[in-house]
């Protein structure tokens, strides 16, 4: 949403052309002046698609819509500008959760998997690929070798006006929060953690305390952990997640593996409500800064950090205030924008030399696109039995 604000504010007409299926919780796009569409996997018909639109840039919702549209971008629409948008490493978010789940620390081999080799394939593909971790630059440049020319870092743009907002004082906040999508891997395990780790400690210093449980799509597993004598509440969607965690004390996110930067904690620092998360969890979130909350990876030190923060107004006000610090400096949206809007500008103007700089790019283009071509090509014939 950020990206369609920020090229829909420079004067670019938007197609939004999804293969997934519609939901009820999508933005309405409308309001946006951007036209969507619905295309189809392993079918030539985007190929008239993309031909008519002709658009001077396509942006691929990570790597695996590169994988499948790449090679008819390629062909029907050759001189489009083309930017991967990662959301956040798949490769080292898949890598972190064998490494959990084998309880031990991610290994070479870890990072050397089937995930790894696609992902940074599509990256060196495409003409720029967008970053929102500064750790995930890092290990591509050091580790994968990958040209920073290719790669270009852009966190969370947000309106840091919003923090001239009226929220509400410490006075009248009550509760703890935790929120994320129960369908991504890292939040459900850290609901887990909540509740068999974390919350049983918190609620013995704490009795009266609550922990409101917000996110899409709980399965049937997640509603299950409900139970109000304990006071751990499974509330799942919500229609203003902002309004919800400005009401809060403070948000728990103890999230274990996973790669990024995390959108609930932006949300929080935003709406002055302080935190208590993991190494993982603030990872590349606050540069040089010191955090808007407590860090651990332990859970008695975190439902401790939890308790103290809960009850101590100072040390609250003082996450708040640095929560407010790390919005401003670090995700102005308006700073941002212009510093990527320069290098998108340099890169139409400066194509063909980017590409012929990026030999392995091309290289990888045309194996790809031949044996992805001809994949898709025999899955479109076999369907049309």
């Amino acid at each position: 949403m950020e990206l369609i604000a920020l090229f829909n504010g420079q004067g670019y007409q938007i197609t939004f052309a999804s293969a997934a299926q519609l939901s009820d919780h999508m933005a309405d796009l409308t309001d946006y002046n951007v036209d969507c569409t619905n295309i189809a996997l392993n079918c030539s018909s985007f190929d008239t698609f993309v031909k008519e639109l002709a658009p001077s840039i396509v942006i691929y919702d990570r790597f695996m819509m590169e994988e499948q549209f790449g090679w008819r971008v390629e062909q029907q629409c050759p001189t489009a500008l083309t930017i991967l948008d990662t959301e956040d490493l798949h490769t080292l978010r898949y890598a972190r959760h064998d490494a959990y789940k084998n309880a031990r620390a991610v290994n070479a081999d870890d990072l050397t998997n089937d995930m790894a080799k696609r992902e940074i394939a599509a990256i060196y593909r495409c003409d720029l690929t967008l970053m929102i971790s500064n750790a995930e630059i890092e290990l591509l440049t050091k580790h994968y070798q990958v040209p920073a020319q290719l790669l270009h870092h852009i966190p969370f743009m947000l309106d840091i006006n919003r923090l001239n907002e009226e929220r509400p004082d410490y006075s009248e906040r009550v509760d703890f929060i935790s929120i994320g999508n129960f369908r991504h891997a890292p939040n459900w395990d850290a609901v887990r953690y909540l509740k068999e780790s974390i919350w049983p400690l918190i609620r013995k210093q704490l009795p009266k305390a609550q922990l409101n449980v917000y996110g899409a799509y709980p399965p049937p597993k997640a509603t299950q952990l409900h139970n109000e004598k304990q006071g751990f509440l499974i509330k799942g969607w919500c229609d203003d997640a902002h309004a919800e965690i400005k009401q809060a004390k403070v948000l728990l996110a103890p999230l274990r593996f996973g790669a990024g930067i995390k959108g609930k904690l932006a949300d929080a620092m935003i709406n002055g409500t302080p935190n208590v998360t993991t190494s993982i969890g603030c990872e590349s979130m606050h540069g040089e800064l010191p955090w808007g909350g407590d860090v651990s990876d332990e859970p008695e030190q975190f439902a401790q950090c939890a308790v103290a923060l809960y009850q101590d107004r100072e040390r609250w006000l003082d996450y708040v205030s640095k929560g407010d610090d790390i919005i401003r400096t670090l995700y102005n949206k308006t700073e941002l924008a212009k510093i990527l809007m320069h290098r998108v500008n340099y890169l139409i103007e400066n194509l063909e030399s980017h590409r012929l700089d990026n030999f392995t790019g091309s290289m990888l283009k045309h194996h790809h696109h031949k044996s992805t071509k001809y994949m898709s090509q025999w899955i479109e014939a076999k369907n049309k039995d």
